[in-house]
């Protein structure tokens, strides 16, 4: 009897622990502001301080769309950490690479020379596709990418696209798949300097701290004088977007999903990108309360 005790305990304790890992209240505030939403989502929300979460479809696999160059920023780290790459070396632009669009890469004329951290800032700045798909190459194709992302712990999170062996992945979700939870955690890793090393991870959360897009997505409802890294993701029926807020109190994560959309507008009021910004208010009215900050637009 004694022994049963015990293990009830032990096993009330545990589950006790993990409740206080979710919060509650935030949970319940997401939930009840996704209500009606016209098509899946997505959300995983982690404060760095406390370590409590929200998840909603956390673990659910989406679309990446322009995502996918998160992975393939490590994929260059790797070879940039091994000395195979030098983040100072000069490339030398080919016609061959363009990927039709209208990318700034893609204007350059064949032979052109440009520093791989050039290209590097246009893959995650401006979100250049010409210049992410090179990238990609120089960094061992999706098969390498993948490895490293296999060595992180992540099950769901592959590039796909020009991927042997993902043909039918790419076929689903495009360039690339991820879940919320798992995009999160590279995010995570880099903040708290757990891949490759403390260098690459400061030159990787500089590169991701420089989002020109921020007029439409959540990153615009969070004040211009805090350190935001983020990086989003679109194409017709997905509007995707994950971000690392530097909030002075209460840092956090923010990863918000969508796929199969009804609305697909490319206009501020499409309801995924509305969505986005009005939970990324909300989170930092959560959690930064004495911070009366308004955005020009909502």
């Amino acid at each position: 009897m004694k022994k049963l005790f015990l293990l009830f305990l032990c096993l009330h304790s545990i589950a006790f622990l993990f409740a206080q890992k979710i919060d509650s209240k935030l949970q319940n505030k997401i939930e009840d502001a996704i209500q009606g939403f016209n098509g899946d989502i997505g959300i995983y929300i982690k404060c760095l301080r406390t370590g409590k979460t929200v998840s909603i479809n956390a673990d659910t696999v989406f679309p990446t769309a322009s995502i996918v160059k998160v992975p393939i920023l490590l994929g260059i780290m790797d070879k940039i950490q091994k000395g195979e790459l030098a983040y100072d070396s000069t490339l030398v632009y080919k016609d061959s690479l363009l990927y039709e669009g209208v990318d700034i890469l893609g204007s350059f004329k064949n032979d052109e020379k440009i520093l791989l951290k050039k290209v590097m800032m246009l893959m995650l700045t401006t979100s250049d596709n010409t210049a992410s798909l090179w990238l990609q190459s120089l960094a061992g194709k999706g098969t390498r990418i993948n490895e490293i992302l296999d060595s992180l712990g992540l099950v769901y999170t592959r590039v796909n696209s020009r991927t042997p062996g993902r043909e039918n992945n790419r076929t689903e979700y495009g360039w690339g798949q991820t879940t919320p939870k798992e995009i999160g955690t590279i995010f995570e890793k880099i903040y708290r300097n757990e891949i490759f090393s403390a260098a690459a991870c400061d030159r990787m959360m500089r590169s991701l701290g420089r989002n020109y897009w921020d007029l439409n997505e959540a990153i615009s409802q969070i004040p211009p004088y805090i350190e935001v890294f983020s990086k989003n993701g679109c194409v017709n029926a997905v509007r995707s977007e994950v971000l690392l807020v530097n909030a002075p109190h209460n840092p956090y994560i923010f990863c918000i999903f969508t796929k199969n959309n009804k609305d697909i507008q490319w206009t501020h009021d499409n309801e995924a990108w509305t969505m986005a910004r009005k939970i990324s208010l909300m989170l930092w009215r959560y959690f930064e309360p004495k911070d009366k900050w308004e955005p020009p637009m909502k």
